[in-house]
């Protein structure tokens, strides 16, 4: 497994400050543009991110730092780690505990209830099952169908929400957006919807009454002409 670098951005946040490395050597080592790690330098870019020290991370020493710090053309290198984890080469199912194996079916009835888009080989990823087995329970074939209870295999600890997350994401992926029949979202038909308009006119027309609004301002006007006759 090739070793990458942590953090590259607060690396080279880190190294702008406290050494005399070039943006060469740092946009190198971090992989990063020299552009970008002059924007850094100039403070446009990366300001609200702390520096991360690569000697206290044991990914640079002090002695490859002076090198380069004296020699422009250097190009750093990574110390090597300490400790190496083994690569993964996992390749098919995933590796389900002999403990927990008697609840895949239970999972593999939740995940064929609650998410129908997903493919058997999501759910053979997710659980550590085959094909045959996912088949047999989806037509309810499986020799213990009668007595299996939908479970979610993240609660079981078959899968975690992370790994099924992001199967349902994949599958989801380029699936039609449900049509307005399946939402149940239709439309009134022309004449409800006249006929809405027309008794709503029609109410108006009632709330003004025509009689009422002279009788009012007719009063309005005596009573004034009355005030003016006090005021003489």
């Amino acid at each position: 497994m090739a070793q990458q670098l942590l953090m590259p951005k607060a690396t080279a946040v880190w190294l702008v400050d406290n050494t005399a490395l070039s943006f060469d050597q740092i946009a190198q080592f971090c992989k990063l543009h020299p552009l970008e790690v002059k924007a850094i330098a100039d403070g446009e870019s990366a300001q609200g991110i702390k520096g991360l020290d690569p000697i206290a991370t044991g990914q640079l020493s002090r002695d490859e730092i002076a090198r380069g710090e004296s020699n422009p053309n250097h190009k750093l290198k990574l110390s090597e780690p300490k400790v190496r984890v083994p690569d993964s080469k996992r390749k098919g199912p995933r590796y389900t505990p002999v403990s927990k194996r008697q609840d895949r079916p239970n999972a593999i009835l939740w995940l064929v209830r609650n998410h129908p888009e997903l493919k058997d080989a999501q759910i053979s990823r997710l659980v550590g099952t085959t094909k045959t087995t996912i088949e047999q329970i989806r037509e309810r074939t499986h020799w213990n169908s009668a007595n299996l209870t939908p479970m979610d295999p993240v609660t079981l600890g078959l899968c975690s929400q992370i790994d099924l997350d992001l199967e349902v994401e994949r599958a989801s992926k380029g699936r039609p957006l449900p049509s307005a029949v399946e939402t149940g979202a239709t439309l009134e038909a022309a004449q409800e919807t006249e006929k809405l308009g027309y008794n709503y006119e029609r109410e108006e027309e009632k709330e003004i009454d025509a009689d009422a609004v002279f009788a009012k301002l007719k009063s309005l006007k005596s009573d004034r002409k009355d005030d003016e006759d006090d005021d003489y």
